[in-house]
């Protein structure tokens, strides 16, 4: 891609991609028929939707099934599909599809995009990605069909079914069920286990990320065989799962008994890995509940996957690196590798960027709207993280709210390097160093 002579970079590729995308969601969703409303959706619901369904968050101003007609929806779900898969892996598909082959260029923008290793065999993957792409959802959406299809009818049951299979596994949040009542999320079916259940493995398997299902693959269960990366994926998203699981089941939910506790835990734990489905009252937990999902959000789920948000790898490296330093050690390490300097200092960087803007933006909106601040915050963390758990103040946010949520999701699910990256022009790194001094922290 060239802009005047100029040639772009793969993060300046990737970032426009995605705001193409977005401006292209919003004029879909302005066109009359997609809105159940009297002519078409207003513009700013349209742009806050159509930035939400492409971040793959689930922010919402108006609930999807009263607002948008079964073209909308339909709209919404590509926006979703084509978001959570990335913009340059669906264009790679198009181009397989084709017949045409990738140039050396556009096979590093591929794999900037999917945050690949290496450049050799991306081909390969991309095709591996979209094959088990279209796998994993249509066997969800068949999973999901045997719980709909009696309660809803036979066709509504079968859209139901594919729209929350996509939505899940691209980690979006986005549901259908606000024809039984407005922003309900799956409250309906909290206690349902084959929803419950397949909910969260889509949720999980598309959340773990790319790179870990090709190690999968071809190693199939020989731990010692993985990489680096996937063993600290896997550690990193199960100990996500299980700790807040745990505190709910512990601390929240003291209406239900104990047996009746495990599965909205599990889920809620679940879900902060970036989905945003819900199947309990979010409004009912303690302050510690929320600031544990606020937590959990900040996280995100793993690089090269569905998700967005400041990814488990990040959070990985900063124990480990924490650890090395409480042990005196020289460097961090895990599994028997050492984890280079340079990856410490991204990991310290995104946690900087993403603990800021939360925070600023978070206090902005407190102020602007005159709100509570922990409120506030948890609807930033859900924004930057990709997230879309909400404690129901999005859709009365005025516009400069709105617009603050809709850089946070766009930040969450580019990136924020990616971002920072886009905004420069192509440059070498530099060779040379400074001279070194010692400074004292702590």
């Amino acid at each position: 891609m060239r802009i005047r002579g100029t040639r772009l970079t793969a993060f300046q590729v990737i970032a426009a991609g995605f705001i193409l995308l977005i401006l292209a969601g919003t004029l879909l969703l302005m066109i009359p028929a997609a809105s159940r409303a009297d002519g078409s959706a207003p513009f700013r619901d349209c742009a806050f939707t159509a930035v939400s369904a492409v971040c793959v968050t689930g922010l919402v101003v108006v609930d999807t099934a009263r607002a948008w007609t079964p073209l909308g929806q339909a709209i919404i779900l590509l926006l979703i599909q084509t978001g959570g898969m990335g913009i340059v892996t669906t264009a790679a598909s198009f181009a397989f599809l084709s017949g045409k082959k990738l140039g050396l260029a556009q096979r590093g923008i591929l794999q900037e995009s999917i945050s690949a290793p290496q450049l050799g065999g991306i081909v390969q993957l991309t095709r591996f990605i979209i094959a088990a792409t279209a796998a994993i959802e249509l066997a969800g959406a068949l999973l999901l069909m045997i719980p709909f299809i009696p309660r809803f009818g036979v066709w509504k049951g079968i859209w139901l079914a594919v729209f929350h299979a996509v939505s899940a596994f691209c980690n979006a949040g986005f549901d259908l069920m606000g024809s039984e009542k407005a922003y309900s999320s799956l409250t309906a079916d909290a206690f349902s286990v084959p929803v419950n259940l397949t909910v969260m493995l889509l949720i999980t398997v598309g959340g773990i990320g790319f790179l870990v299902w090709d190690d999968i693959r071809r190693n199939k269960l020989s731990w010692k065989k993985y990489r680096l990366q996937t063993k600290v994926v896997l550690v990193t998203s199960g100990l996500l799962v299980l700790i807040p699981a745990l505190i709910f089941f512990l601390t929240e939910m003291p209406e239900l008994p104990p047996e009746k506790r495990i599965l909205p835990s599990l889920f809620q734990s679940v879900t902060l890995r970036t989905a945003g489905f819900n199947t309990v009252d979010l409004n009912a937990f303690s302050d510690s509940g929320k600031g544990v999902m606020i937590l959990g959000m900040l996280v995100g789920g793993s690089p090269g996957s569905t998700a967005g948000g400041m990814k488990t790898t990040t959070l990985a490296v900063l124990l480990l690196s924490a650890r090395a330093v409480i042990r005196r050690r020289p460097d961090a390490a895990s599994h028997g590798r050492r984890i280079e300097d340079g990856t410490v200092l991204h990991a310290s960087a995104l946690l900087m960027l993403y603990l800021l803007l939360f925070l600023f933006c978070g206090m902005a909106i407190s102020r602007i709207e005159s709100l509570p601040l922990s409120d506030c915050l948890f609807e930033t963390a859900s924004a930057i993280g990709t997230v879309g758990l909400s404690m129901g103040i999005t859709p009365g946010l005025g516009t400069a709210s709105r617009v603050l949520l809709m850089f946070l999701m766009f930040f969450g699910r580019v990136g924020g390097l990616t971002l920072l990256y886009a905004a420069q022009p192509a440059q070498k790194p530099g060779t040379g160093r400074l001279p070194a001094e010692k400074m004292i922290v702590g």
